[in-house]
């Protein structure tokens, strides 16, 4: 056991289910295809990270990914509630810097979660900027459980909501870089991560024939 954890929440991939407002414009099979290439880009970016990794599934544990990592379901209600209850398996196992990332960046890498951790050792918190006004990235070395009550989930003022109720409690915050994740066709389509997958482009392209 290493003292750093990395938390990578995925969605089980079912049709119909994931990146379901991309689908409204590319349809559940195209949508299926672009998250399935995020998560992969996501299992890339975890893993030569030389720390412990714990990954947690919307519904049932999926065998297919992250095939020796130790894995878990997502406990909660709404996304507040089962990010704070991974978090305190986290802190009760006895890790003393947590990151947690989704599973939907097209361009994250193993840098910036290091770089999350580092940021650890010199604040309490540290966060990932999307562009949408959330966030890619949460990191604790201790919990705040204020973080996960009450916010405007998928909201545009998710992450100043939150900033701002840490400073209130005096909780230090460092900040990476802002990172695009993909919701919408108009996100998939300025992306780097699809102009330069022929393959996927090739799919969707077949798809909306």
């Amino acid at each position: 056991m290493t003292d750093a954890l990395v938390i990578v929440f995925v969605k089980n991939m079912k049709l119909g289910t994931v990146k379901t407002r991309l689908a409204k414009t590319i349809g559940d099979v195209g949508a299926f295809e672009v998250y399935s290439e995020l998560v992969g880009v996501t299992e890339k970016a975890t893993q030569n990270l030389n720390c412990d990794k714990h990954i947690y599934f919307s519904n049932s544990i999926s065998e297919s990914h992250w095939p020796i990592e130790s894995k878990a379901v997502q406990q909660g209600d709404d996304l507040g509630e089962k990010m704070f209850n991974a978090f305190m398996d986290g802190f009760k196992a006895g890790y003393k810097k947590i990151v947690l990332i989704g599973s939907d960046l097209p361009t994250i890498n193993s840098n910036h979660i290091m770089k999350g951790l580092d940021a650890l050792d010199k604040t309490d918190s540290v966060f990932g900027p999307a562009e949408d006004g959330g966030y890619y990235l949460i990191g604790l070395k201790s919990m705040v459980p204020q973080i996960f009550q009450n916010k405007p989930w998928s909201q545009p003022e998710l992450l100043r909501t939150t900033i701002q109720e840490l400073q209130n409690l005096n909780v230090s915050v460092s900040k990476l870089e802002t990172l695009n994740d993909i919701d919408t066709y108009e996100d998939l389509i300025a992306s780097e991560f699809y102009k330069s997958n022929i393959k996927l482009q090739e799919k969707i392209q077949q798809l909306n024939d």
